[in-house]
């Protein structure tokens, strides 16, 4: 299943807008506590290809969401027009979904590799601080309804909620970042073309209350064809799956957050 251009919005762009700061020409504001990962909100919870958010002040003048004609050859832009705003990580350039005054949110580049980071916001030629961080191999976070609810879409293409809940053996279709280099993979900000599955597929589990869903009941985790930094997972709900089943995914030793679940009834 491909996820539609509406979802991708609502997962990336949906955060409140908030109220533009004075005209008064300060530095963009932040700092390494402030950089966390866009599904789980954590600080930390990095990894290359993850799609993350930097929280602070005066990080633009405008607010500004990408769009389709921001798009060229089929890679995303690394600063969006108008806007003046600039990540660079260890010197290189990240590329950028979504700019307001308050929030940043962009990609980490797929290439970069695991370890320490220095991160660094430029706005108009005006310099942000250097922030560091250290970058994990994984950090799995899935995308949610609300802070209790994963997103999962069920056959019929709809998201299953607690008034039209997933059925145990159903097909649900989850949406994460953070789980690292797939294969065949794809250049630095290049919009997924085909499917690809994730390099450490070995290593994966869905949990459902911490036990985990069979290997073969995972039909597919890698790219959302059509989109950069965001990946999807196909998988079968065991029959004997509880009710509203807390849902985690293990990627090595790397684990989401807990307390997540996904309406189901059986």
């Amino acid at each position: 299943m491909r996820v539609t251009l509406c979802l991708l919005a609502w997962l990336l762009l949906a955060p409140l807008i908030r109220a533009e700061d004075s005209g008064v020409s300060l530095a963009p504001s932040y700092s390494a506590a402030s950089i966390v990962n866009s599904a789980s909100n954590l600080t930390g919870a990095l990894a290359p290809n993850t799609i993350a958010t930097i929280y602070g002040e005066n990080l633009s003048w405008t607010t500004r969401s990408l769009t389709a004609s921001d798009i060229q050859n089929g890679t995303l832009p690394n600063t969006l027009a108008g806007a003046g705003v600039w990540i660079f990580l260890n010197n290189i350039p990240a590329h950028v979904f979504y700019v307001s005054p308050r929030q940043i949110n962009f990609l980490i580049p797929s290439d970069l590799l695991p370890g320490k980071v220095r991160l660094r916001v430029t706005r108009d030629g005006r310099l942000g601080p250097k922030a560091e961080f250290r970058l994990r191999e994984a950090a799995p976070a899935l995308y949610q309804l609300n802070e209790t609810t994963a997103i999962a879409l069920k056959a019929d293409g709809s998201v299953a909620a607690p008034e039209s809940p997933a059925r145990a053996g159903e097909v649900v279709v989850l949406f994460a970042t953070g789980l690292g280099e797939t294969a065949p993979s794809f250049p630095r900000g290049a919009i997924a073309t085909a499917a690809a599955q994730i390099v450490r597929r070995d290593e994966f589990r869905v949990l459902l209350d911490r036990s985990p869903v069979p290997a073969g009941n995972i039909a597919y985790v890698g790219t959302a064809p059509g989109f950069a930094g965001l990946y999807q997972i196909n998988v079968w709900l065991p029959e004997g799956a509880g009710e509203d089943p807390e849902i985690e995914l293990l990627l090595g030793g790397e684990i989401s957050p807990p307390g997540i679940r996904i309406p189901v009834r059986r």
